[in-house]
């Protein structure tokens, strides 16, 4: 795979398993907990959900936050012709640390895990940004 595109591709079909896995556990939870889906649509009213279903939806909206700078990243890097190497190397390193941090946190539900992940992945965002401020000078 030699597109930084692909591991966009990648991150987005994982972030769209984790919305599918939030529903799938999630609407049997509200069930059990006979809450009513207009209930839902005050914030909070979900808080008396299991800690491991809630985290699910965490986890979900964790993927439309820090991911966001990676993806303009990637897409920065295609366009600015710094897409190679090192860089598909990093994008794909990234992708791989989101989906173990899916894992940590909804699976394993270990915040040292999550958080030393969620470092990792800051790190590596860093490089990708420094790799194209250097291509610029």
């Amino acid at each position: 795979m030699t597109s930084i595109l692909t591991p966009i591709l990648a991150l987005i079909v994982w972030t769209l398993i984790v919305w599918l896995w939030m529903y799938l556990t999630r609407i049997p939870a509200m069930k059990a907990a006979k809450i009513e889906p207009q209930a839902a649509a005050h914030p909070g009213s979900l808080n008396v959900l299991p800690s491991n279903i809630r985290a699910i939806a965490d986890n979900y909206n964790h993927l439309h936050e820090q991911p966001t700078i990676f993806y303009a990243l990637a897409v920065y890097s295609h366009l600015a012709g710094t897409a190679s190497g090192w860089m598909i190397d990093l994008a794909w390193g990234y992708v791989a640390l989101r989906i173990l941090h899916s894992v940590a946190q909804n699976i394993l539900q270990n915040v040292t895990v999550r958080f030393s992940l969620f470092f990792l992945t800051a790190l590596v965002l860093i490089a990708m940004a420094a790799m194209n401020v250097v291509a610029l000078l």
